[in-house]
């Protein structure tokens, strides 16, 4: 009978590996592969030297002497190369960038991430276990390590929004089961773990007795609330706000991973980081989410690396950081480092500023040269996420506001981060109500086909007066439809375009679609490749500069996309209405007095 493999990491334990391992590193057996030449990035010291490189299978056979050794089956000239470990994220969400897992793949491979830490939560909250568990398969063969978490937060403010499943603690503990999961994904429901919610707090739980990560979303928590969403078993976040946030969070004792989805807070992170003097362990990095334009022009984690480095930091501490340091948040002792007995990613840079690769080698194997995957990767079925957007086709009435008398006082959500309570006075117009001057509606619908569908609408201010409309299946985390616009009419347009699409993006203006983005899998992500996705995307935000203006660095058209996270502090718009996590209350309409 044939043993069944081991997997990760007790595969580097197979005694005959181990065996061919030590024979190769005496010297008295040939190296699989030999890489010569380069330069070793020691991702513990920071310092660099000189050294040749032996493999043996998955396994690093050893680090010696340059020139002392010839004899191996293939040899690898590292001349001139930084060689360091593969590159480990720490956080992030494929779907973000819109594309099926081995798409992801072929894009950060030959960029040099060899491992990622994958919340699948926004499958989770379209598909439920279903569609973890579809992302678990999809992932399975291919060469880009991806260590799933499972979701915490489906959905993220349970009684404020609908999504579709909602994953209790036994479902966590179910997943938690199995070896592909390393534990649970990022906990944003804050209020719930810090008071005492029964249902979060046996969520954390059932992290801490399966003995895995428990990952957090602590944005905005200090004094007794961080030391509260601490002491339940949360140990990291990557939703700061501030240098200072940065330097609490590290004295806390958080593990960080520094985000490279908030570009304008990395130059002050660096700052705060270079006043210390030297980078805390406890600093990883992760990309969070990459939109498809951004991963198919600048990459993923690399480019975090890339502008880290840009705005200061030390190009040794950046790698540390994402190598060293995230190995031992994972518990990973055979990622991280090039050292005789360790796994063998490994990736050859040309320099220590821009990163570029001129090879990859993860798991011993040769995968990608001078920026290129070597050979495509197998794709995965992707039949069990389609047809996932449940709507019949809207009229313009249904993003309107019904309301009697001729005036009213409407409840508004101010600001498009960080967001508040406000209020306005509207007319009221053959019995709807008149959008205040200066604001711009949203409305949401549930698209699961778990509860009525009809469109929660709300005003925004801040937010710019629209001059068309946006409609969007991609909406943290609930993922419903969600429409953001000027007039009904051209909101009604867009929902109509997204609808037919199975899910998607599509922009109107005047009465026209300007432009339109089909995600068929999930609402969320395109059966094409990531050229033509990245091409889409970008036409949509090309549209999109046409029907609003935009204010960086909070109103911005990656707001769009959060502007109905519930967990969050203060009035979001969700499928039941306007919701509220301190209170807990939802306002189905915002119409809080008539005249």
């Amino acid at each position: 009978m044939t043993a069944t493999p081991r997997q990760e990491p007790a595969d580097l334990n197979e005694p005959a590996l181990r065996a061919r391992a030590v024979a190769a590193a005496r010297g008295d057996a040939p190296f699989d592969v030999l890489v010569t030449g380069g330069r070793i990035l020691d991702a513990i010291t920071g310092l660099i030297r000189e050294a040749d490189i032996g493999l043996v299978g998955a396994l690093i056979a050893s680090v010696h002497t340059p020139a002392s050794r010839m004899d191996a089956t293939n040899v690898i000239d590292a001349t001139g190369s930084i060689v360091s470990p593969g590159l480990i994220d720490t956080h992030m969400h494929i779907e973000s960038s819109m594309v099926t897992p081995a798409e992801y793949a072929e894009a950060v491979l030959p960029r040099g991430v060899t491992t990622i830490v994958w919340d699948p939560h926004e499958f989770g909250n379209v598909h439920g276990l279903d569609g973890v568990r579809w992302a678990i398969e999809a992932s399975r063969n291919l060469p880009l390590r991806m260590i799933l978490l499972a979701p915490s937060c489906v959905p993220s403010a349970p009684g404020l929004e609908l999504a579709g499943a909602d994953f209790d603690a036994g479902v966590i503990a179910e997943l938690l089961r199995s070896p592909a999961i390393g534990g649970v994904a990022e906990v944003m429901n804050m209020r719930g773990v810090i008071d005492g919610d029964p249902r979060m707090t046996d969520i954390v739980n059932a992290g801490l007795v399966a003995g895995k990560l428990v990952c957090g979303h602590a944005r905005g928590l200090e004094g007794a609330d961080l030391n509260a969403f601490m002491a339940a078993g949360v140990t990291s976040d990557h939703e700061l706000t501030s240098g200072a946030d940065l330097l609490q969070k590290l004295a806390a004792g958080m593990t960080i991973e520094l985000r490279g989805s908030h570009d304008h807070l990395l130059k002050e992170f660096v700052d705060a980081l270079n006043g210390i003097g030297h980078l805390p362990p406890t600093v990883t990095l992760c990309t969070d989410d990459v939109f498809p334009d951004e991963l198919y022009q600048n990459g993923g984690l690399d480019d975090v690396v890339r502008r880290l480095v840009r705005y200061g930091m030390r190009p040794e501490w950046a790698l540390q950081a994402a190598t060293f340091n995230a190995a031992q948040r994972l518990k990973r002792s055979d990622l991280g480092l090039i050292a005789a007995g360790r796994r063998a990613d490994l990736v050859l840079f040309e320099d220590m500023s821009e990163f570029k690769t001129r090879a990859v080698i993860a798991n011993g194997r040769l995968i990608a040269e001078n920026g290129m995957i070597r050979d495509r990767l197998p794709s995965f079925d992707a039949g069990p996420l389609m047809q996932s957007v449940k709507l019949v086709p809207l009229a313009e009435d249904d993003f309107r506001i019904p309301a009697n008398g001729s005036k009213v006082r409407l409840a508004t959500i101010d600001r498009p981060r960080f967001t508040q309570w406000g209020e306005a006075q509207a007319d009221v117009r053959d019995g709807f109500v008149v959008p205040p001057a200066g604001s711009a509606m949203i409305a949401v619908a549930h698209r699961h086909g778990l509860a009525d569908d009809k469109p929660r609408v709300g005003f925004l201010t801040g937010w710019s007066e629209w001059r068309g409309a946006f409609c969007t299946t991609v909406s943290h985390d609930s993922h419903n439809l969600t429409v953001f616009g000027g007039n009904a009419g051209d909101m009604a347009l867009a929902a109509n375009a997204v609808i037919d699409a199975g899910g998607g993006m599509a922009v109107a203006k005047d009465g026209h679609i300007e432009a339109l983005l089909p995600l068929p899998l999930s609402g969320l992500v395109s059966d094409a490749s990531l050229q033509e996705t990245a091409e889409g995307f970008a036409a949509i935000r090309k549209a999109m500069e046409k029907i609003v203006d935009w204010k960086p660095p909070y109103l911005v058209f990656k707001a769009c996309f959060g502007a109905t996270l519930a967990c969050n502090i203060g009035p979001h718009q969700t499928d039941r209405g306007i919701a509220d996590v301190i209170t807990g209350k939802v306002l189905e309409s915002p119409v809080l007095e008539t005249f």
